[in-house]
């Protein structure tokens, strides 16, 4: 597996470490969300101990207002971290 595969299995991974109710493994839901931005993006995403925030977070990714984030959903987030480090990157 290349470094790349071995990153985004990765990413999957971290998705389906925190989207663990009842075996559910597609989707997150708001509490969820949070542990796992809480926990794995601490340093990148800034306000996430603060709840408003996670809740207008989670409002932009349920695209389809379910209530949950699917995986499909999430990587919108994965997308923009990305985005953002990128740019940052080129800052320094």
């Amino acid at each position: 597996m290349t470094k790349l595969e071995d990153h985004l299995e990765g990413i999957i991974n971290i998705f389906h470490q925190y989207s663990v109710r009842l075996g559910d493994y597609d989707t997150l839901i708001k509490r969820e969300l949070k542990q796992l931005i809480t926990k794995e993006l601490p340093n990148t995403l800034k306000n996430t101990k603060d709840q408003p925030t996670i809740d207008k977070i989670f409002q932009e990714l349920d695209a389809n207002k379910d209530g949950q984030v699917s995986f499909e959903e999430f990587i919108v987030l994965v997308s923009r971290v990305l985005k953002t480090a990128h740019e940052d990157i080129h800052k320094e």
